[in-house]
């Protein structure tokens, strides 16, 4: 998606993969969403594992993933140009609310000790949902992460990749 020509600081979308930190939040971002897919492959790939352990490893990469959600639609979409993005950034919001609903159905499976099989099937299902998603999300919304965020909004958003929680109750839009 090409970005309007500049007409004013809320369209200065023209260039969003360029200046000197260009690329920097979307870099952090997709790393990101290597590292929640890595989480949630170790799951399939360690099947002789201890199932705590195993179990762990899953609910790592679904805690990872509701944050990188959180942070997305709480601090980086509504700094985003909505009348550019409006489209992609519902089909995100819709995306992201399927996510949620398999995480939520993936716990409760966890929970309920349902048989190994069963939840690595729903591990691959989740795996292909996201990578549906993010391969909409990295070239359409991340370019514009690094020049629609302030350095104030971008410097509180690092800060939070690097340490930052989920909010106690915080549940997605389309959850």
């Amino acid at each position: 998606m090409k970005a309007p020509a500049n007409k004013g600081k809320e369209n200065d979308m023209s260039a969003p993969n360029s200046g000197t930190a260009a690329g920097r939040l979307a870099q952090a971002f997709t790393r990101e969403h290597h590292q929640i897919d890595e989480g949630i492959e170790n799951y399939i790939a360690n099947a002789g594992a201890d199932p705590h352990a195993r179990a762990q490893s899953l609910l790592s990469g679904i805690d990872a993933l509701r944050r990188h959600i959180y942070l997305e639609e709480a601090i980086v979409f509504p700094h985003l140009p909505q009348d550019t993005l409006m489209m992609p950034l519902m089909v995100m919001h819709r995306e992201h609310g399927e996510l949620w609903r398999r995480m939520n159905a993936l716990e409760a499976s966890l929970r309920a000790t349902t048989a190994p099989e069963q939840l690595e099937t729903s591990c691959q299902e989740l795996l292909s949902v996201l990578e549906q998603h993010n391969s909409k999300e990295e070239p359409i919304i991340y370019p514009y992460m690094d020049t629609a965020l302030s350095p104030e909004e971008q410097s509180h958003l690092e800060s939070l990749l690097d340490g930052g929680g989920l909010p106690e109750g915080w549940v997605c839009k389309a959850a």
